[in-house]
């Protein structure tokens, strides 16, 4: 399991909230990208590359199946892709990943002073490295979000023949969804349309669309609540439910 950008997988707080623990007690067995959180994709990726090579190793199985949310998608399919991990991997499920880039990251960085997206940056960067990131580059690896970097990125990075790609995707239906993503989801509805607070519709959907993760009623489902964040359940949207169901059908699929 991939985690996206500015989170890093922590002993004490999982990023994947209570869906590892429930997908182990259903037979299956977890391990995470350990990617740096405001690492490149590049950079990321060969993290990814690296674990899923010792994952191999240590358990003597011959591939892995990949779930990835938000940037820890870009991250995984270019370990895929590019650095020589189509043969080890049986399927990359994306949940909620910019894969063709986000306009309203386009607007800020057009918006924002460059002087001051720096200082921003050389902020980030040193707290995230007192976490553990040996490379923090957030910088970059934001504006890799640009709708131009990420048409280079995929052209960089396509499909690996034999790995079986799909992606699902949430919305919110209403700012009052999720306040703590309000003001980007208000930015990105003008833009892009139906989004989850911080990705579109249309940037989520690559490979076997299965489309969308949704909830009853006017609440909406969240670019945090796909990955349990605030460990909640929703009317009509069960979460653990829902990774359930997708690791089932993976199981179905042969992968």
């Amino acid at each position: 399991m991939v985690h996206g950008v500015l989170f890093r997988d922590l002993k004490y707080f999982n990023y994947w909230g209570r869906v590892p623990k429930e997908l182990t007690r259903y037979g299956a067995t977890v391990h995470y990208g350990n990617q740096e959180a405001v690492g490149t994709v590049e950079r990321n990726g060969r993290d990814i590359r690296d674990k899923v090579l010792r994952v191999l190793e240590e358990t003597g199985c011959e591939k892995v199946n990949i779930i990835a949310h938000s940037k820890g998608g870009l991250d995984a399919r270019y370990a895929v892709s590019t650095l020589g991990l189509a043969d080890k991997v049986a399927s990359l499920t994306a949940i909620g990943v910019p894969h063709r880039g986000c306009r309203f990251i386009d607007m800020a960085c057009g918006l924002i002073p460059e002087s001051l997206y720096r200082r921003l940056a050389n902020l980030v960067d040193s707290t995230f490295r007192k976490l553990g990131d040996e490379n923090p580059d957030f910088y970059t690896a934001i504006r890799q979000f640009r709708t131009r970097d990420s048409e280079e990125l995929s052209r960089q990075m396509p499909d690996a023949p034999g790995v079986y790609y799909q992606s699902y995707m949430s919305k919110m239906k209403s700012p009052l969804s999720d306040p703590l993503l309000a003001l980007p989801y208000l930015i990105i509805y003008p833009l892009e349309g139906e989004n989850d607070g911080l990705v579109s519709t249309q940037s989520a959907n690559w490979g076997d669309y299965k489309g969308m993760l949704a909830a009853k009623g006017q609440r909406g489902v969240s670019h945090g609540d796909i990955i349990d964040l605030k460990r909640e359940d929703y009317k009509g949207f069960d979460v653990l439910e829902a990774y359930i169901s997708i690791v089932s059908d993976l199981k179905n699929l042969g992968f």
